[in-house]
């Protein structure tokens, strides 16, 4: 008996229903696509409202300026083309001002870059660092109207770098340092790197604290010493740095205009204006809203246009 039932053939399995994803009819790749098209709508959702912030309050206010800068100044204003962009080849103060506006750039980037550095490097380590950062740093947290009520009491004409001079038997040297070009923008230069020079030093501080000690062990066992220490093994490492400090007093130099216009406004007879301070006498004084924009366009392109060729520039890795 058992052994007739051992020698029934076994029954066959039936065909398997195929399952799992790579079954046919599968809704697998559907279901990709609905959770992408999900995704994506929900990261539409969360950028709308920076898009949005960022429309109204730069590009709507932007393309506004452009369309006003092509018509003239008239109560009823005709269309005027490119008119006011052609003042900056014949108007003698907007040409003065482009003169100004370079001088800052230069200015602004070369003194807060070399001073930050220096006093970045000399008070790193020493007794004596805290209290000298704290002074550095101490006027980059007053704003540029304070700034210049500071520099107005030193550098008018009978403010206390005359009263200086005098004191010590140099008053041929005793001027009106805010009433002749290029003094007045020079000195304004100056006012504003004692302002700017605390950011740069925070900055370089920081670099230099990333810098790892075993390269500046290895390179002393090297035989690297002082300058050369300096010059090719720790500023290559603050080129980062280096570039943000660049960066913010560019952006910072073009659009210069509190500090000039609390101690000059512009004067004497325009001499001193920036771009930004011409902008404001066009628009506002002078009641020439056309001219005022057209500097405001050519103002926002040189900026975004020069900080994006740097950027670019000192970003970009070598080799590229």
């Amino acid at each position: 008996m058992s052994s007739s039932l051992d020698q029934r053939p076994a029954r066959s399995p039936g065909p398997r229903t195929p399952s799992g994803p790579g079954r046919p009819g599968s809704s697998g790749p559907a279901r990709r696509d609905a959770r992408r098209t999900r995704d994506r709508f929900a990261a539409a959702g969360f950028l709308a409202p920076a898009v949005l912030l960022v429309s109204a309050l730069l590009l709507v206010p932007f393309a506004t300026t452009v369309y006003r800068s092509l018509f003239d100044d008239r109560r009823v204003s005709g269309f005027a083309g490119l008119d006011n962009y052609a003042l900056f080849l014949d108007d003698p103060v907007l040409t003065r001002s482009i003169e100004n506006t370079l001088m800052w750039v230069a200015g602004t980037v070369a003194l807060p870059l070399v001073l930050g550095l220096a006093i970045a490097v000399l008070t790193q380590g020493t007794g004596w660092s805290r209290a000298a950062r704290l002074l550095v740093v101490l006027p980059y947290a007053l704003s540029g109207s304070a700034v210049a009520v500071v520099w107005n009491f030193v550098l008018n004409t009978d403010g206390a770098a005359n009263q200086v001079l005098k004191a010590f038997g140099m008053g041929s040297l005793a001027q009106g340092w805010l009433l002749e070009w290029p003094g007045n923008t020079i000195v304004m230069i100056i006012a504003n790197t004692w302002q700017s020079a605390g950011v740069a030093v925070i900055l370089f501080l920081v670099g230099l604290q990333t810098i790892p000690p075993e390269t500046l062990e290895a390179a002393s066992l090297d035989g690297a010493a002082g300058w050369r220490k300096f010059w090719f093994v720790v500023l290559p490492q603050l080129r980062t740095v280096s570039v943000i400090v660049v960066g913010t007093s560019l952006v910072n130099g073009l659009k210069s205009f509190d500090l000039i216009w609390v101690l000059t406004q512009g004067g004497p007879g325009r001499q001193s204006e920036t771009l930004a301070v011409s902008m404001y006498q066009e628009t506002f004084l002078a009641l020439h809203p056309g001219a005022g924009a057209a500097v405001a366009v050519v103002l926002t392109v040189i900026v975004l246009l020069t900080s994006w060729l740097y950027l670019r520039r000192q970003l970009t890795p070598k080799g590229n």
